[in-house]
């Protein structure tokens, strides 16, 4: 960083600025009014606005609206299908400046060296990573993962520049009940910040909760629950993912008055979501769209993130702060026509002068080879527990269904949409294999498989014949892990994620075309959902109500138990 008498001048007028935008008018997000004048930046720092200065470089961008970058409060970028360094080509284009990710699902396949992957691949991003610690790997004990990460484990990897605090705690009755492990790590970041996660919490335990100095909170799905949390001090981030969609019904409590503690979110989104809607920067204009003021939709998007997370130096264009700045010629569009990211400009010369690393968690899928009758799904009372999917949430419904037993069997029944859905053990820890129904696919044939399946990432598996199935599970152990779609005995679209079964290592444009012929192929199997293969992932995650399947059997999640 430039020496401080340097910035002093510059920012004076005594020297010229290094970079100086020119021609634009800012957005101040503290009165809500507009600024003429340059925007003069010293060494990736903001040192003059509202003035006319000279620059060594000078950009003009006339005709422009400047806004601070926006920051993107918590999401997983494994969750993008791509590395850290294609996500970062992928969406700082977009004016993201900012990404606070939780790699916890690198780490539950290979524990703690994925959080330090993700670590490394901060310091050389264009856009700046903030690495927070994954909280609870595996999310529960009714599942079995790859890896387990305790306090001890957490405590080495604290301190690195990326670092925030606290990863999501989703374990949310091992809070509330006091589990030892739960309180352990809880003690060792007392203080620091924690990112919460407590779906449908409220009252009595949603105070026990917020009381454990859990400060933010993304899973809340309604006005009334988003409503309470802030009324408990928590700071609400509003969530629009690929399966996950609370825009919706969060954007009318969105106004100048709450928008100092709402923040935005997108939690898991790949590219060809991206691709087709946007990503922050979709939320924005969707937010304006929806009848939320201009002032603070942006103020969520920047400032009050960076307050919520304690990021002092970001959030305002404004002296003193990082120059992560986006030109948009419009508030309500909200599309970038210029990003700096600490005072570098996006584009592919910026990518291309990063160093990277290599990838991590190669050779990961240890699945034990399934055949067909691997999919039977026993039982000796026809009243059967269905999952039922609700599109655009990761919470389900606890259905009930009579589905009669033929030779020892309980078929699927493509009529009334109750299709087979199962779960591999594929860290080849003990080849678990459960099975269950679900309703909400609309599957008429074949079967689609991942080893995207949060957050324990065994392989996922749905479908209705049985032969499909165990080839599509089969053949992700042959590609490293990905998605499959099989029917008729061939396998008709595939993505290959060889990083950590999670990742790919190609372009996110060639993932995001993968994308688009995987989705083609499962509509050719009935398939009627926007995104089966994220809605399939978080079919398995018991930490989310009301009923999930992992490797071990059916979880109610109200009851927190196993129930078949």
């Amino acid at each position: 960083m430039a020496d401080l008498e340097t910035r002093i001048a510059q920012g004076r007028g005594d020297a010229p600025a290094d970079l100086v935008l020119r021609g634009a008018r800012v957005l101040d997000l503290v009165t809500g009014e507009m600024i003429d004048g340059d925007v003069a930046i010293c060494d990736g720092i903001i040192v003059g606005t509202g003035e006319d200065y000279d620059g060594a470089e000078v950009v003009d961008l006339s005709g422009t609206i400047l806004v601070p970058g926006f920051i993107d409060t918590h999401l997983h970028i494994e969750s993008s299908l791509v590395t850290p360094f294609e996500f970062d080509r992928c969406v700082a284009p977009r004016g993201v400046t900012t990404a606070i990710c939780d790699p916890h699902e690198i780490a539950n396949v290979i524990g703690p060296d994925g959080i330090r992957y993700f670590q490394e691949a901060s310091t050389r991003t264009v856009m700046d990573i903030k690495v927070q610690l994954s909280s609870c790997v595996p999310s529960t004990d009714m599942e079995t993962a790859g890896a387990r990460i305790e306090a001890e484990d957490l405590i080495p990897l604290r301190g690195h520049p990326s670092g925030i605090g606290l990863a999501e705690f989703m374990n949310y009755p091992g809070v509330i009940h006091r589990d030892p492990g739960a309180m352990a790590k809880l003690r060792a970041f007392a203080g620091g910040h924690i990112d919460g996660h407590c779906p449908l919490l409220s009252g009595r335990d949603l105070n026990a909760y917020v009381a454990a100095g859990i400060r933010t909170e993304h899973e809340a799905t309604s006005a009334a629950e988003a409503r309470e949390k802030l009324q408990k001090g928590m700071r609400v981030l509003i969530r629009e993912g690929s399966v996950s969609k609370d825009l919706e019904a969060l954007a009318p409590l969105l106004t100048e008055r709450t928008a100092p503690y709402m923040c935005l979110c997108t939690d898991d989104r790949n590219p060809l979501d991206i691709a087709e809607h946007g990503h922050l920067d979709y939320m924005i204009r969707t937010l304006i769209a929806r009848g939320a003021p201009p002032l603070a939709v942006y103020r969520a998007a920047s400032l009050s993130a960076a307050e919520a997370f304690e990021l002092k130096d970001r959030g305002l264009i404004a002296p003193g702060l990082r120059a992560d700045i986006v030109a948009l010629r419009s508030l309500e569009e909200c599309r970038a026509e210029a990003v700096f990211c600490g005072g570098v400009r996006v584009n592919e010369a910026a990518f291309a002068a990063r160093d990277t690393i290599p990838p991590v968690g190669r050779n990961s899928v240890q699945a034990p080879r399934v055949e067909p009758e691997a999919f039977r799904c026993a039982g000796n009372r026809e009243d059967t527990d269905v999952i039922g999917i609700l599109e655009g949430k990761i919470l389900t419904e606890h259905l009930h269904a009579d589905i009669p037993i033929v030779d020892g069997d309980k078929r699927p029944d493509v009529a009334r949409d109750l299709v087979r859905i199962a779960v591999i053990e594929r860290h080849g820890i003990n080849g678990n294999i459960a099975t269950g129904f679900v309703q909400g696919f609309g599957l008429e044939r074949g079967a689609i498989a991942s080893t995207v399946c949060h957050d324990h990432h065994n392989i996922a598996c749905v479908g209705v014949d049985y032969d499909d199935l165990a080839l599509a599970a089969n053949r992700l152990s042959e590609i490293e892990g990905g998605f499959v779609v099989a029917e008729g005995g061939a396998v008709r679209a595939e993505l290959a994620l060889p990083v950590a079964g999670l990742m790919s290592l190609e372009p996110f444009e060639d993932v995001r075309d993968r994308l688009e012929a995987l989705r083609a192929a499962a509509r050719a199997l009935g398939v009627t959902l926007e995104e089966p293969f994220l809605q399939l992932a978080f079919l398995a995650l018991p930490v989310i109500p009301a009923l999930k399947i992992t490797d071990r059997g059916l979880v109610d999640v109200n009851r927190f138990e196993i129930i078949g």
